[in-house]
C-alpha cells in the first residue's frame, strides 16, 4: 500500500501553487511509465496527465505536450524524463507553466548542438545497444534490461522492453527554438546509477539552468524505482 508523501518544507519564499502536473516521457518509453508516480500526485489533490509522445519528431512530440497543455484551466508544472527535457525545454515558456522538473532529462539551450555537448562526456552503455530498422530505432533487450531499466524490478523491466516506443532516428539531432529554464523555476533529478545518460553530464545541465537539485541513487528509471523522490521534487514545484 503506498504512503502519501508528506508535503516539501517551506523554504524562504513559496512557489507559486500549481494545480495541473504534466508528465512527459522519453525516448523508448511511453506515458505508462509514470503509472508509481501518479497516484502519489493525485492522493496530493493534483490534476495529472501524461502525454502519448509519438517520438517522430521534436515538433510532433512539442505539439503533443502542447496539446496537453492546453486543456489545463490554471498553472501547471512540466515534467520532463529522459529525451523530454528538450520537449519541456520547447514548450515550457507557455503562460500555463509555472515550473518545469528534469528527471534524468537533456536541458539543451536554444539552438544547441545536444549530441556535440553529450560527447564531452563519458559515453553511456546503453548507446551502443541501439538497433536500426526501416528510419527507427529500438534499445536491444540486453541494452533496455542491463542500462536503460538497470535497478528495475526484472519482470517489470521485460514488460517495460515490450512497450518501449522506438523513436525515428532523426530524433535526437532535433535543435530546440527556445530553452524555457532560462524563464522558469526548475528542478532537476540527477540518477547517480544511470547507464542511459552520464550523471556528470545530468549534473551539468542541471548546474547550468542553476536547478534546484536532487540526486537519487537509481538508474535512468527513477520514476519507477523511486517514485516517492521523484513525486515530492515534482509537489515541491507545484508549491505544495
Amino acid at each position: 500500500m503506498m504512503t502519501r508523501i508528506p508535503p516539501p518544507p517551506i523554504g524562504a519564499g513559496r512557489r507559486p501553487r500549481a494545480d495541473h502536473i504534466v508528465l512527459v516521457h522519453g525516448a523508448y518509453a511511453d506515458g505508462s511509465c509514470w503509472s508509481d508516480v501518479i497516484p502519489l500526485l493525485q492522493r496530493a489533490g493534483l490534476d495529472v496527465t501524461a502525454v502519448q509522445n509519438p517520438l517522430t519528431s521534436l515538433a510532433d512530440d512539442a505539439a503533443a505536450t502542447r496539446r496537453a497543455l492546453a486543456l489545463k484551466d490554471g498553472l501547471a508544472v512540466l515534467v520532463g524524463h529522459s529525451w523530454a527535457g528538450t520537449v519541456i525545454s520547447e514548450v515550457g515558456g507557455d503562460d500555463r507553466v509555472s515550473a518545469l522538473v528534469y528527471i534524468a532529462a537533456r536541458a539543451p539551450d536554444a539552438g544547441e548542438d545536444y549530441p556535440a555537448l553529450a560527447s564531452q562526456f563519458p559515453m553511456p552503455p546503453a548507446s551502443a545497444g541501439l538497433v536500426h530498422a526501416d528510419g527507427f530505432a529500438r534499445l536491444s533487450e540486453r541494452a533496455f534490461l542491463e542500462d536503460f531499466a538497470n535497478g528495475v524490478e526484472a519482470s517489470r523491466a521485460r514488460v517495460l522492453h515490450a512497450v518501449q516506443g522506438a523513436i525515428a532516428d532523426t530524433l535526437f539531432s532535433s535543435s530546440t527554438t527556445t530553452a524555457a529554464w532560462r524563464i522558469r523555476s526548475s528542478f532537476y533529478a540527477v540518477s547517480k546509477q544511470d547507464r542511459t545518460t552520464a550523471p556528470d553530464l545530468e549534473r551539468f545541465l542541471a548546474a547550468r539552468m542553476g536547478a534546484s537539485t536532487v540526486e537519487i541513487d537509481s538508474g535512468h528509471l527513477s520514476m519507477i524505482t523511486h517514485p516517492e523522490d521523484v513525486a515530492r521534487l515534482i509537489l515541491t514545484a507545484a508549491g505544495r
